[in-house]
C-alpha cells in the first residue's frame, strides 16, 4: 500500500520553492521592476518621485504574492506527488511533478538506516529516514547521497521503518554466512 508523507513535507516544499524564487526574482526583476516603475510614473506625472516610490512598492509588493503563490502550489503539488511503499522485497519511491520518477530499492542493498530531525522537522513533528545503500555514494549531510531518502515521515513512523529495515538486514545477513 502506498503511503504518503508526513504533512510537515509541505513546509520542506515551502521553503525550497520559496529560495528558489527569490533567486529567480533576483534575476528577472530587473526586467519587471522596470515595467512597474515605468507604468506607475505615468499614472502620476512622468518624472515624479512619488511615481517611481509607488512603482518600487508594487513590484516588491508583486513579487512577494507570486512567491507565495508558486510555493504553494509547488508544495502540494510536490507532497500530493510524493509516495512510498515497502513491498515484500523492495521499497518503491514514486514522486515527481512534470517527470515521475520510480525508484525501487532491493532489501539486498541495504545498509543502513539514519533518522535525521532537523529544526523544521523537530517543529513540525517529523522525521527523515535515509536509506544507504551498496553502490551508492553517502553524503555527510544525508538526503541527497542517499538512495532511499524519504524526507518527512512521522517520528513513530521513521522508528518503525528502522526496526523493519534493520530486521530485514539481519535476516539477508545470517542467510548468506556473514
Amino acid at each position: 500500500m502506498k503511503k504518503q508523507l508526513h504533512q510537515g513535507a509541505k513546509w520542506i516544499f515551502r521553503i525550497n520553492a520559496y529560495l528558489a524564487m527569490i533567486i529567480l526574482a533576483f534575476f528577472v526583476g530587473w526586467i519587471i521592476a522596470p515595467l512597474f516603475i515605468i507604468v506607475s510614473t505615468l499614472m502620476f506625472e512622468p518624472g515624479s518621485v512619488q511615481g517611481v516610490i509607488v512603482g518600487v512598492f508594487l513590484s516588491v509588493i508583486f513579487y512577494i504574492l507570486l512567491i507565495i503563490v508558486i510555493g504553494e502550489i509547488y508544495a502540494r503539488m510536490a507532497y500530493n506527488r510524493w509516495f512510498y511503499e515497502f513491498t515484500d522485497n523492495q521499497l518503491r519511491k514514486e514522486k515527481g511533478i512534470i517527470w515521475k520518477k520510480y525508484s525501487n530499492i532491493p532489501y539486498e542493498r541495504i545498509q543502513n538506516v539514519d533518522i535525521t530531525r532537523g529544526i523544521i522537522a523537530r517543529i513540525f513533528g517529523f522525521s527523515t529516514v535515509n536509506i544507504q545503500t551498496a553502490g551508492f555514494s553517502y553524503s555527510p549531510r544525508g538526503g541527497l547521497g542517499s538512495e532511499g531518502y524519504i524526507p518527512a515521515v512521522g517520528i513513530q513512523e521513521a522508528e518503525n521503518i528502522r526496526e523493519f529495515l534493520m530486521k530485514k538486514i539481519s535476516k539477508k545477513g545470517r542467510s548468506q554466512g556473514l
